[in-house]
């Protein structure tokens, strides 16, 4: 069949990647795509908010399955519009892409359905807020309810940084309309885990337990961004831990979303915290996540395409998936001062070869007419590394980050620290 991916991203590359391997995929398209991609297979240019553009895309390239990667298109009703027309989209419709598009909605999700969450109210103006951190004083988080791109959240360790927060989101736009309704919601404490789940109503598939790296700086400091790195798996995460959140998280979830009339079929993405007293929800996301679905896919030993096409389809998935001894990490290669305003258009140079193990997965790139890959994002490249352990891995990722150069190339070289001092 003809599989059409949307996005533009690290995880859309690595998902164009998986499947082109299997023996389903006739041809595999994306739409935008991007420098790498674009060296690989056909990308149109059409937006990833286009949605009667990419329905007319898919009819006119005889699409047999369409795989959405980002979170803006599943919010907008991109998979609505691809079953109106009779062809398949791997990706929850608008009424389950609220789990990730209002972080209002989310929680009060959790509160309606007993999934184990932090403390949280919700406010539309700034005199209830400020009232409320009054009540509830710093350390705090402060998130945009709509979608920001994985910025749209402050670690307030201050109560004037919790003010300047809650004014600049309500008053000060900070995040445009994403911004226009915020939650505020008690610090948790302990480690985060990524859980990913391929859901199809109430059947699941849970993948590996992956860790990713938010903040910008080395030991987890500076600002949030989209994510720098990340690494599977995570021995954090126990049997024990794992059995707990599926049955008191995703069960529990998949049964709400149907109690609550939505047929869920899609990516269903728990970002948990590992915490003293057990395992709390910090949020859903409804996509794959980007970078973890670099580590994830290629530790996957199986054919991805008639996962993603059962659950499109709202069929039985698997009983179980198998995937790859060892581990692996991927280590995010930005433009210099992202997540804030950083340069487009620096060409990159690219090592003559790849040791085994490693990879490179293009994110913010763009291909000029005489094929060279310049930089066009604030997250350029993705390299990853697998190996028996997560030492060896990361020994190769790094060694091909330092072989790649483009002008104020920045990385955090800490990737999977925690897993490796307990190693």
């Amino acid at each position: 069949m003809n599989i059409l991916v949307i996005g533009s991203g690290g995880r859309e590359h690595a998902l164009v990647q998986k499947c082109r391997q299997s023996p389903q995929a006739e041809r595999v398209i994306a739409s935008p795509g991007n420098g790498g991609m674009a060296a690989e297979i056909d990308c149109y240019d059409v937006a990833v908010e286009d949605i009667d553009g990419l329905v007319k895309l898919a009819e006119e390239q005889s699409i047999g399955l369409v795989v959405v990667g980002p979170e803006v298109p599943l919010s907008l009703g991109l998979v609505d519009a691809m079953q109106d027309a009779g062809i398949p989209a791997y990706g929850p419709n608008r009424l389950g892409a609220q789990l990730e598009s209002s972080k209002a909605f989310c929680k009060d999700f959790f509160a309606r359905h007993s999934i184990p969450t932090a403390a949280y109210a919700t406010f539309t103006e700034v005199a209830p807020a400020l009232a409320y951190l009054q009540e509830h004083p710093a350390p705090i988080v402060i998130k945009a309810s709509g979608l920001a791109a994985g910025k749209g959240v402050i670690m307030a360790e201050t109560q004037d940084e919790a003010i300047a927060a809650v004014k600049d989101m309500l008053e000060g736009d900070a995040f445009g309309s994403s911004g226009q309704e915020i939650v505020i919601e008690e610090t948790l404490y302990g480690e985060e885990a990524s859980i990913h789940v391929v859901a199809s109503g109430e059947d699941y598939l849970c993948l590996p337990p992956s860790q990713d790296h938010k903040r910008a700086g080395e030991g987890d400091t500076g600002l949030n961004t989209g994510g720098m790195g990340a690494y599977t798996p995570t021995s954090k995460m126990t049997p024990a831990m794992q059995a707990e959140i599926e049955e008191q998280v995703i069960r529990p979830t998949l049964a709400g979303l149907k109690a609550d009339g939505i047929d869920y079929r899609g990516t269903l993405y728990a970002g948990v915290m590992l915490t003293e007293t057990g395992v709390k929800v910090l949020e859903y996301n409804v996509r794959f996540g980007d970078p973890e679905t670099q580590v994830l896919l290629p530790m996957l030993d199986a054919d991805l395409v008639p996962i993603l096409l059962a659950s499109a389809k709202g069929q039985s998935l698997p009983k179980d998936i198998t995937f790859k001894e060892g581990a692996a990490i991927v280590v995010v290669l930005a433009a210099g001062g992202y997540p804030g305003k950083y340069a487009k258009g620096n060409p990159i140079t690219f090592p003559d070869e790849l040791p085994e193990g490693a990879a490179i997965v293009h994110a913010g790139t763009k291909r000029s007419e005489d094929g060279t890959i310049m930089t066009a994002g604030g997250r350029v490249l993705g390299i990853s590394g697998q190996a028996p352990t997560l030492q060896q891995a990361a020994e190769i990722a790094y060694s091909v980050c330092d072989q790649i150069e483009f002008e104020d190339k920045y990385l955090r070289r800490d990737i999977g620290y925690r897993e490796l001092n307990r190693s």
